[in-house]
């Protein structure tokens, strides 16, 4: 297949309903779990997977389920990198939506500066969202800044290359009135996400990032 063919068939308004609404009805299944069976995950936590599931629709309902709810029957390594790159996405995400949308969306810029407005953006989001956790637990600005910025810019780095090359190359000339943009952006996200996979897991095994915490530990800080 193609590059044409795979952008006629992410270029309807029906496939991008169909899937829209199958991330919604996933959403309001996490939500639901989230407050009615796994209420002891931190809130910062119920966020991540909050925003990897409207990113990602069906595709981070499974991630949630492997790895995120008490009812997983074991943790390990796998589990823990994919809780890492989650938190990772959640920011990123964000800040890839906004970049694509002011810089490609609004003001039709070219690729280079483009992806440069939207790497800063997924970089500061995403970095954000990870050393949130870090001083809510207690940690000063300063020192939440200096364990997260070596770790969390690795991940970044690999997850916004893959994200962002992605989105250039199938969204072509695409505005936001087209459903290819909105296909593309989704397609991008979710290929980030598993890029920057593999990366978290090595992280963790080398001890460089914790990794988040195990979603069967009932006693966890629970916020509201």
């Amino acid at each position: 297949m193609n590059l044409d063919q795979i952008q006629s068939l992410l270029n309807t308004w029906t496939g991008l309903s169909v899937w829209l609404t199958l991330v919604v009805a996933c959403l309001a299944w996490v939500i639901y779990d989230l407050r009615h069976s796994n209420r002891h995950i931190p809130s910062m936590m119920q966020w991540v997977w909050a925003l990897t599931v409207l990113y990602s629709g069906p595709i981070g309902l499974v991630c949630y389920r492997y790895s995120g709810r008490k009812q997983i029957a074991t943790d390990n390594l796998v589990r823990k990198g994919l809780r890492s790159v989650a938190h990772c996405y959640s920011g990123c995400g964000i800040g890839e939506i906004l970049g694509v949308i002011i810089s490609v969306g609004f003001f039709a810029l070219g690729n280079l500066p483009a992806a440069m407005i939207t790497f800063v953006l997924a970089y500061v989001f995403g970095f954000a969202l990870n050393i949130g956790p870090m001083m809510q637990s207690g940690m000063t600005f300063r020192d939440a800044f200096k364990g997260a910025f070596f770790a969390e810019s690795i991940s970044i780095v690999v997850m916004e290359s893959v994200a962002i090359t992605t989105d250039i190359y199938l969204g072509g000339d695409a505005g936001m009135g087209d459903a290819l943009f909105w296909s593309s952006l989704y397609v991008s996200l979710s290929l980030g996400l598993f890029a920057a996979w593999p990366a978290n897991i090595l992280l963790i095994h080398l001890g460089i990032k914790g990794g988040m915490g195990d979603p069967r530990d009932v006693h966890s800080e629970h916020s509201h």
